[in-house]
């Protein structure tokens, strides 16, 4: 399968007081973005300052979000925050009750990202289809997959959704196959390989820092 995209960006995630602490200390080379988690963090009113570009999101309480938050305050969080960002993540779930946000970024030139989460399994195939199809519909810039991955056939998948678009996509797993699907999808042209600051979300996920060392490694070897 080749590379879809020559951009394998590291993101660190902004989840906790601490997580934002570490991304200060960042320094170049470190991360390629960070990721601000608007409903982990419900103080701030807008992006801090950074070396590193920041993707938002407010996650959907279905799909992981914290808070319990109503789509209508994540909404005014999207909103509030949305200057200083270079993109938005928004579930393909939500995109149209985020319709504004969604609206707001494609003026500010934010380009936004439709994600999907799956926490107990990698869906069937067919539901893979139409995830990347709705996306593809919503004129997202970047898809984005996250799935539980505990054996071959989810890692057979997941990897096809690389061929499923020309959209460029972000995939990952979850679980007991989480660290080397990681590795494995990043070099098969996931544009955007997340890793934790603080502790991690999900079991599987590498720190950013490693995840950053490992895919320079691999970038490096020779053919």
């Amino acid at each position: 399968m080749g590379q879809k995209n020559k951009v394998c960006s590291v993101v660190g995630v902004v989840d906790s007081l601490r997580a934002g602490r570490e991304a200060a200390g960042l320094v170049e080379g470190d991360v390629d973005l960070l990721e601000w988690r608007a409903d982990c963090l419900p103080g701030a009113r807008r992006l801090p300052g950074s070396r590193f570009p920041w993707i938002l999101t407010v996650r959907d309480p279905q799909e992981g979000g914290r808070g319990g938050l109503s789509l209508r305050e994540r909404e005014a969080r999207f909103l509030s925050m949305l200057e200083g960002a270079a993109m938005v993540d928004v579930e393909l779930r939500s995109l149209r009750g985020l319709r504004r946000v969604v609206a707001e970024a494609g003026r500010a030139g934010v380009r936004v990202i439709g994600s999907f989460h799956d926490f107990r399994a990698t869906p069937k195939a067919l539901r893979l289809r139409e995830v990347v199809a709705r996306g593809e519909d919503a004129g997202v810039d970047v898809i984005k997959v996250a799935a539980l991955a505990e054996g071959p056939s989810d890692i057979s998948r997941l990897l096809e959704v690389f061929e499923l678009t020309s959209l460029p996509v972000a995939v990952m797993g979850m679980g007991p196959l989480g660290f080397a699907s990681r590795l494995l999808f990043a070099e098969c042209g996931s544009v955007l390989n997340y890793g934790w600051l603080d502790r991690p979300n999900v079991a599987g996920q590498w720190s950013a820092l490693a995840l950053k060392q490992m895919l320079r490694f691999e970038a490096g070897r020779p053919a």
